[in-house]
């Protein structure tokens, strides 16, 4: 590459396609996947067609809900859409929430070269400037994604909750559906907190509008249950980069509103009844955990640097409340100390679990002791592996995956999952870099975000960017306000240096 980068966009893309190699990962799909996508797409007429309905003839099994009000609601740019959402308020004032979740395997039977090349990666990576899926576009944006006017397959997740957001029961069955309205985050929340119109595509279909009030208000329910039984509350910055003409001209951060929040409430519902579904089906499956922190302790001291006192023992409901408290005490600073906390409790994982375990390790960071990833086939290998065992389950037939068979899949989810991370992290560092490029010898204003044994760190607010602070001979606090000059990025390794001020 050379130093002027002009086209970042094209930079970018062979930075994260040569990250991508570097970590373990497959950027390409290989010559068997190419040919058995060139079957499906020759098949499709046959395969897909309007009258069937999406990927096969409608069978005894399958329910047709394409009356109903589905829509979805993911980020602006998204293509592979996974899941659905509608509800039916009900004359007692409970609900009857539903997420369709698409049918992947359908189109993916097991063992083929494209799900092979799916087993590699395990996930779609994401960068600004290239995305790596999981399947390739021709599937996971189009046959397999539940687009917009578009008649699919799916398995369908119908969840009862009384007016207070109390669970009463749940069905799971496969299901016909068409997207009614591709929503995006942005714009519903914007709507939602009555700061901008209702999103066009809402407005085009009648109802549309109770519908999004609705699923909203029994989220916002549900959310307020999770976080009382200790659900924990971070902000992270993540900012993407935006490009103008193939060039970074900002990078944008992300935030969590309230439409995220509706989204995110409804998967978390879906994915804990689902992992409850199987066990007592009597099946194996892949469970999504983090385990109670080993790094307590640290996380006391932590809190008692804010004059806070934590339990001995780990405690999700009293974190909670010490993070909530610091979120509003000082909004600026949170997303750091979420950093902190998030690195002591350590990352999630893939585990196996038996329907006979007695010790059930749960999620400590959601609250909930039952979750398994599902709602994601398209984009997340343990979604496609889960959707299998429960289309089993809904047949009654043996799993098509072993308890040894589970074990290894999801030790090996876990670590290409983790690549990613790092892949798309390395991205986001390298972003900053070559926008911040031409700005050397500036100013910023900035918080301490970090400092550990390498030093430290220090993030600041316009563009929302991280570095590392060179040079100093002072000790600082975590949060403390500076004034930093830029003296030096490298982009292809995504380093970002700052001097501190006076």
């Amino acid at each position: 590459m050379t130093n002027h980068y002009k086209n970042h966009r094209e930079s970018l893309s062979a930075l994260a396609y040569t990250a991508m190699i570097e970590r373990g990962l497959k950027p390409d799909f290989g010559a068997q996947g190419l040919e058995q996508l060139k079957q499906i797409e020759k098949n499709k007429a046959e395969n897909f067609s309007q009258k069937s309905g999406g990927h096969e003839a409608l069978s005894e099994d399958v329910q047709d809900q394409t009356d109903l009000l589905w829509c979805s609601i993911d980020n602006d740019d998204s293509k592979d859409l996974d899941q659905l959402t509608v509800c039916k308020p009900l004359k007692d004032g409970s609900l009857v929430v539903m997420v369709a979740i698409a049918d992947v395997d359908s189109l993916v039977p097991r063992n083929s070269p494209l799900d092979q090349h799916a087993k590699d990666n395990t996930t779609s990576v994401y960068t600004s400037a290239r995305v790596f899926p999981m399947l390739p576009n021709e599937l996971s944006t189009d046959l397999t994604s539940l687009n917009f006017d578009s008649p699919r397959l799916a398995l369908v997740c119908e969840m009862h909750f009384d007016a207070a957001g109390h669970e009463l029961g749940f069905s799971i069955y496969r299901s016909k559906v068409i997207n009614r309205a591709k929503l995006a985050y942005d714009a519903v929340s914007d709507w939602l907190d009555n700061k901008g119109p209702l999103p066009e595509a809402a407005s085009r279909v009648k109802h549309m509008d109770q519908q999004l009030i609705d699923q909203d208000k029994w989220a916002q329910k549900l959310r307020a249950l999770r976080h009382a039984a200790g659900a924990l509350e971070f902000q992270s910055i993540q900012p993407r980069a935006l490009f103008k003409n193939d060039l970074i001209h900002e990078l944008q951060e992300q935030p969590h509103n309230r439409a995220r929040q509706l989204i995110e409430e409804f998967m978390v519902a879906a994915n804990g009844c689902i992992a409850r579904f199987l066990t007592s089906k009597g099946y194996s499956c892949i469970r999504r955990v983090v385990r109670s922190p080993e790094k307590w302790q640290r996380i006391v001291k932590v809190a008692a640097q804010y004059g806070e006192h934590l339990p001995v023992a780990p405690d999700s409901l009293a974190l909670e409340r010490f993070l909530a408290k610091r979120h509003k005490a000082d909004p600026l600073t949170f997303p750091d100390l979420s950093l902190v906390i998030v690195k002591l409790m350590g990352s999630g994982e893939y585990v196996l679990e038996r329907p006979n375990d007695k010790s059930n390790i749960g999620h400590f960071g959601l609250a909930v002791l039952h979750y398994a990833h599902s709602t994601a086939p398209n984009r997340r290998y343990p979604d496609l592996i889960t959707q299998r065992i429960l289309k089993a389950a809904l047949r009654g037939v043996n799993s098509p995956y072993s308890n040894a068979e589970l074990e290894v899949l999801a030790l090996h989810c876990t670590t290409q999952e983790d690549a990613s991370k790092k892949v798309e992290r390395q991205l986001r560092k390298s972003e900053a870099a070559l926008l911040l490029q031409s700005h050397l010898g500036q100013s910023f204003k900035g918080v301490i975000s970090g400092v550990n044994e390498a030093g430290y760190w220090v993030r600041i607010f316009i563009p929302p960017a991280e570095g590392k602070l060179i040079g100093l001979n002072e000790h600082l606090e975590l949060g403390h306000p500076v004034n930093v000059k830029l003296v030096h990025t490298n982009v292809e390794r995504g380093y970002i240096d700052f001097e501190l001020r006076h």
